[in-house]
């Protein structure tokens, strides 16, 4: 059996950026282990799968080259922009049914996909000197005013806040070391930040996500809304500056990749959470299962 795949860059910056994406419309027919095996062969850090739904617009399950996982931003975005450039759908609100739950999608006119994520859940705080040894560094290149912090708006990542742009592109981790803690604190991944931009952006970051079998993902959109989030409860970002948020991702492995998010604050609480962004270079291929 051939399945066509489409493969996108999800939130590129440039056409060599962004997060590569495999996108399988009409995907009702396969199960799980064929979708599985789809992921493995085109090889991306996910690959969705689109679906009829009862209870939403369109459902989307996500893989990853060894597993399945509940949510994906970047392979939302790649998927609803396959979507758009298809006809499948004009501007405007949908609703994709996901392990997460069922999200909300806007396509604005601007060619940019926003996804609604969960409302943010903080979770325990780590220690300086156990993260610290993970990523072959010394703790002072930690910050020290905000904690190393579990967050999620849909999946667990593991926030941590770097000093310098310089201190965060020079680090070399120790993968092994990652996938043991995140294993252990049941995270998807290590989302990496520092408020010293190559360009006027609210953050840059890197994420490490090896128990995942992906070392380094160039533009990671749960980790993002996470981020925003904590940004906002630490007050690094005041409530009128929320709405419209700039990430950097990707420069260190030449994949240059801009992450947008919005974040609505009503009597001091997060509302909602939005994370949107485009994706280039639509191709196709096509992939054998048994």
């Amino acid at each position: 059996m051939k399945i066509k795949v489409y493969t996108l860059n999800a939130f590129a910056k440039t056409n060599t950026g962004g997060n590569p994406a495999g996108v399988v419309l009409n995907a009702d027919s396969l199960l799980s282990e064929h979708m599985q095996r789809i992921a493995k062969k085109v090889g991306f850090s996910e690959t969705a799968f689109v679906k009829k739904s009862n209870n939403a617009d369109f459902k989307v399950e996500f893989f990853t080259p060894n597993k399945e996982v509940n949510l994906c931003g970047h392979a939302t975005i790649a998927t609803f922009c396959l979507l758009a450039d298809k006809g499948i759908i004009d501007a405007g609100r949908y609703t994709q049914e996901t392990k997460a739950g069922i999200l909300e999608i806007e396509y604005r006119k601007n060619n940019r996909i926003y996804m609604e994520q969960c409302k943010p859940i903080f979770h325990k705080i780590l220690d300086k000197k156990y993260i610290a040894d993970t990523l072959n560094i010394s703790q002072n290149k930690i910050m020290d005013d905000i904690p190393i912090q579990i967050v999620s708006t849909g999946l667990k990542d593991i926030l941590i806040p770097i000093k310098s742009l310089g201190d965060l592109c020079s680090i070399r981790p120790d993968f092994d070391k990652i996938s043991y803690v995140c294993k252990k604190e049941n995270c998807v991944g290590y989302h990496l930040f520092t408020l010293e931009t190559k360009q006027d952006s609210t953050a840059h970051c890197r994420n490490f996500a090896p128990f995942y079998n992906i070392n380094e993902e160039s533009a990671t959109g749960t980790s993002t809304g996470a981020l925003s989030c904590y940004l906002y409860r630490y007050g690094i970002i005041s409530q009128n500056h929320m709405k419209d948020l700039v990430f950097e991702q990707g420069y260190c492995m030449n994949r240059p990749s801009e992450i947008l998010a919005s974040v609505i604050i009503s009597n001091g609480k997060i509302n909602e959470v939005k994370v949107g962004g485009n994706a280039l270079n639509i191709e196709e291929r096509e992939i054998e299962i048994l």
